[in-house]
């Protein structure tokens, strides 16, 4: 959530910074300052009448005490009660309708970002080459039904199109790349493991920002449950209304969930195979920092993200998204993408983002610099570390040989237990 003090004190500066994400925000933030001054205006009268109250029952008390009659006052001081109840009730208003206009502004996008949309973002590095395999390689689609892994049709007859099946060694190699991530970020990293409910409320969707932008892409449940279309939600509300240690930071979570996503395949866009679809597997970093440090965590959380696909030998490349195409809780988001050798594109295998203290004060999440010091709020990070579909389409893509078979990366064989996956 945005500020309102920065709204407030640097108007300006602030339709400025936020226009350059292309969004029509500035109905938004003249709305918020709108209700800002007359919530402040509406509390300066509210304590003015209390004032006049305090004094009102500080004479009341004293003609009493006199054995005067105080009759008259004591009217009035039902008339101020009156009064200020029905104040403080346009303030709890004017409150919820501020806030509500606050959580549909987007983050402030940061200085060395470019301008515009998804056709300005910028690579910034790459790692490895895109393999020559000397003969026309495959989609996946087609690896995986060849090599019995991968049944999309009888996936789609359970549960619908975009929720893929994994059979035998195919089951295996999912269950492979689990415990190689987790076994990576844990042991070498750093990380503390979590299992996270898969089901969160709405004050969870809320505080990494979800909610409200969001929702038509969530799958939600009768009783107003949301499936998370990713660990980042269940594991940033972790510390949801908590008060850390400045010695506690920086904490770093990683967690293996399924990920539930309505918007997948949206459009007929990228339909086939494991591109684009409703429930797939992640494994996902996130951190918690003072905002100091925030900006070399970011640097962090990359560089683990990219461990993991030299790891595997994918070769990948990191771009810096754009204003335009930023995601709305986001100051700065690297994706990485890996080339896959079948469908010949880059695909988006992990994205690390920098929430500054936006996902914080939405869910309340703060850290005292000092024992005796004030209460600040935490700066958030999290990535992908990493999204499984398009890793497995990488991997099967650019390690498949001419007979059929495809090669397991050396790191990832003594959790699968083979150097290849044959045809049946």
């Amino acid at each position: 959530m945005i500020d309102i003090k920065w709204l407030r004190e640097s108007p300006d500066e602030a339709r400025t910074a936020l226009a350059r994400r292309g969004a029509a925000v500035r109905p938004l933030i003249d709305q918020a300052l709108a209700l800002d001054a007359k919530r402040r205006e509406l509390l300066t009268r509210v304590e003015k009448l209390k004032a006049e109250r305090n004094a009102a029952s500080h004479d009341v008390a004293r003609l009493k005490q006199e054995g005067k009659d105080a009759g008259h006052l004591t009217r009035s001081l039902k008339t101020l009660s009156n009064t200020i109840k029905e104040l403080d009730q346009q303030v709890r208003v004017v409150d919820q309708e501020l806030e509500n206009v606050l959580l549909r502004i987007p983050n402030r996008p940061a200085d060395d970002l470019p301008d515009g949309d998804a056709s300005c973002n910028r690579v910034v590095s790459s790692w490895g080459m895109p393999a020559k395999l000397g003969f026309a390689p495959k989609p996946h689609w087609e690896l995986g039904k060849t090599l019995g892994i991968l049944d999309l049709e009888r996936g789609a007859k359970i549960a619908g199109s975009g929720f893929p099946l994994f059979l035998g060694t195919g089951a295996k190699l999912v269950r492979a790349m689990i415990g190689f991530m987790l076994d990576l970020h844990t042991r070498e990293h750093g990380y503390v493991e979590v299992q996270p409910p898969l089901l969160v409320n709405a004050a969870t969707a809320q505080g990494t920002g979800q909610l409200p932008d969001l929702e038509s892409n969530m799958y939600v449940t009768e009783d107003g449950l949301y499936l998370i279309p990713t660990a980042e939600v269940s594991v940033t509300n972790l510390h949801r209304d908590e008060i850390l240690a400045a010695s506690e930071l920086p904490r770093a979570y990683v967690a293996y969930t399924p990920c539930f996503r309505r918007e997948a395949g949206a459009h007929g866009k990228d339909t086939r195979g494991l591109i684009r679809i409703h429930q797939f597997d992640k494994v996902e970093l996130v951190r918690f920092c003072r905002p100091e440090e925030s900006a070399a965590e970011h640097a962090k959380l990359l560089g683990h993200a990219e461990t993991v696909l030299r790891r595997l030998e994918i070769p990948y490349r990191v771009v810096l998204l754009a204003t335009g195409d930023l995601g709305s809780a986001s100051a700065r988001t690297y994706d990485i993408e890996v080339w896959a050798a079948g469908v010949g594109t880059w695909l988006e295998a992990s994205s690390a983002s920098w929430f500054t203290d936006f996902q914080a004060r939405r869910a309340n999440i703060r850290y005292r610099p000092r024992p005796d010091a004030r209460p600040e709020f935490v700066h958030t990070l999290n990535a992908s570390g990493v999204a499984f579909p398009r890793t497995l389409i990488a991997l099967l893509e650019n390690n498949q040989q001419a007979d059929g078979s495809v090669r397991i990366p050396a790191a990832l064989v003594p959790y699968f237990g083979s150097e290849r996956l044959v045809p049946p």
